[in-house]
């Protein structure tokens, strides 16, 4: 299972459900960080300091973020979905053996 970091804006009860599937995922909140409006650069930076991929919704900055510098501990981005558990089960299935290190993984809502 994967050490994961969410982004604020990753839903809490989508949180408790990676937790369920025995990923081991911290919050902002969990760090002190929470409301402080820490620049994403800064959250990848503690992640990547901590070994933790970080799991957003702020696709566009991370995915920036990753094409300007690859050496972080990962990140997968996700598109936002009423669905919290199904949107965990898709960031599970995403992570399943895959080596996070330098990796920018994408998660899709499920189609209507």
């Amino acid at each position: 299972m994967a050490d994961l970091l969410a982004d604020e804006n990753l839903p809490f009860p989508t949180v408790v459900a990676l937790r369920n599937l025995g990923h081991d995922i911290q919050t902002l909140a969990d760090l002190g960080l929470a409301g402080l409006g820490v620049p994403d650069e800064e959250v990848l930076q503690t992640a990547t300091t901590l070994g933790r991929c970080v799991v957003t919704f702020n696709r566009v900055d991370f995915i920036r973020l990753h094409q300007r510098d690859n050496a972080h501990a990962g990140v997968v981005v996700c598109t936002f979905g009423v669905d919290y558990i199904d949107l965990a089960t898709r960031i599970h299935a995403v992570l399943e053996g895959v080596n996070l290190i330098g990796q920018l993984l994408r998660v899709q809502r499920k189609p209507t």
